[in-house]
């Protein structure tokens, strides 16, 4: 294991940002709203500002505050964020994003977990965070062929138990760290005690059993539709995509917002309300400066050779659970009945704002719930 910098060769950013300048936007019809993909008029905005004031060296900078480390687990380097709690006896907390986020999601939970007292909170509970860049992701490895969330589950295992010498821990997730952290609570339960959720990702092999789980089911599969094109792509032919957006910086920004812009809770306010331009565009350019958009689309195709979203398992997820249900998730949870047949819940908590980006969005609501659970199984642990 080895601390490291994060450290972008200027002529790789002078590149990326020579491209997004040449784009000829006159090419692309004036569609100036989002019901065909992503609005014109909001992206080039953002573009603009892009190639006028946004500053990666001043970006790197703020990701360098945290502490960042490689580590060997089984066959591949795995990048991730380590901070450990002011107090002791802390609880130690490792924490997935999907996609198409990244470690950067979680800047603004991280003092709070670690530094309670620091925040105003209780500091009856606290965290030691361990926040994974999913392979292929970012800086950690790619795979040589696709992982699904299981397998990848059984690596973050290893990192904890075998590399960081935890005998226990917590899991939180949302969009793929849902399905990560519910593999962590089935195959791993004998090291991860507890797993907190703002995500339902998995499926009940039996289907719907009551009405209200079966109009659910029919409300959500109609909700999907107009989601199911960049999911089928990457779960199926990622590597034809990879063709389109390589060197492409344009191409993987649009791909990109649209899903910040259409999964977050913005009610009546404008995306940038909720987001900073510089937080949009750092996140976009972690894709970008580890060149890892292509292989980053891998874990659906790996889903997809594991099953599926289906859990096809004998009883269910034993591992006591937190389900954090915030409103405007655009995978919107199935009734509490459904979630108990997959899930040992032992909190629940209905969120009053919040979409999918629950730790950029809603720091303070999520940081509040993961405490109050972490005080409820803190016995669990063996610290």
């Amino acid at each position: 294991m080895k601390n490291i910098k994060i450290k972008i060769k200027k002529k790789n950013i002078v590149r990326i940002l020579k491209k997004v300048s040449k784009f000829d936007w006159d090419k692309i019809p004036d569609i100036n709203n989002w019901s065909l993909g992503v609005d014109k008029k909001e992206f080039r905005k953002i573009c603009d500002y892009w190639i006028s004031k946004y500053n990666w060296k001043n970006e790197e900078k703020k990701l360098n505050k945290f502490n960042h480390y490689i580590a060997k687990v089984n066959d591949l380097n795995i990048h991730f964020i380590y901070k450990k709690s002011e107090n002791k006896n802390s609880i130690p907390l490792l924490i997935s994003h999907g996609w198409p986020g990244s470690f950067l999601e979680f800047g603004k939970i991280i003092g709070p977990l670690t530094n309670p007292i620091k925040y105003g909170l209780d500091s009856k509970v606290s965290f030691d965070l361990i926040i994974p860049s999913i392979p292929g992701f970012a800086f950690s490895d790619a795979p040589p062929m696709p992982l699904g969330p299981r397998k990848i589950a059984a690596y973050y295992n290893d990192l904890m138990i075998n590399v960081l010498k935890y005998k226990s821990y917590m899991a939180q997730g949302g969009d793929w760290g849902g399905a990560i952290s519910t593999w962590l609570g089935f195959d791993h339960s004998k090291f991860c005690k507890a797993i907190h959720l703002n995500i339902m990702i998995m499926r009940d092999k039996n289907g719907p059993q009551t009405e209200k789980e079966k109009k659910w089911q029919n409300e959500f599969k109609r909700d999907q539709i107009l989601e199911e094109g960049y999911r089928s792509i990457q779960a199926t032919k990622p590597q034809t995509l990879a063709f389109s957006m390589n060197d492409n910086p344009i191409g993987v920004a649009a791909w990109i917002f649209e899903k910040f812009h259409g999964w977050s809770d913005l009610k009546n306010k404008s995306i940038y309300d909720i987001y900073s331009k510089d937080e949009l565009l750092t996140n976009i350019m972690i894709y970008l400066v580890t060149n890892s958009f292509n292989t980053a689309t891998w874990i659906y195709y790996g889903r997809r050779e594991e099953g599926g979203r289906v859990m096809n398992i004998e009883g269910k997820v034993n591992t006591p659970t937190a389900c954090a249900v915030f409103p405007k998730e655009f995978l919107s949870w199935p009734p509490k009945t459904y979630v108990k047949r997959l899930y040992n819940i032992l909190q629940w908590s209905n969120m009053p704002s919040g979409g999918h980006f629950a730790a950029m969005e809603e720091p303070d609501l999520l940081v509040k719930d993961i405490f109050n659970f972490g005080k409820k199984t803190k016995e669990l642990f063996i610290i």
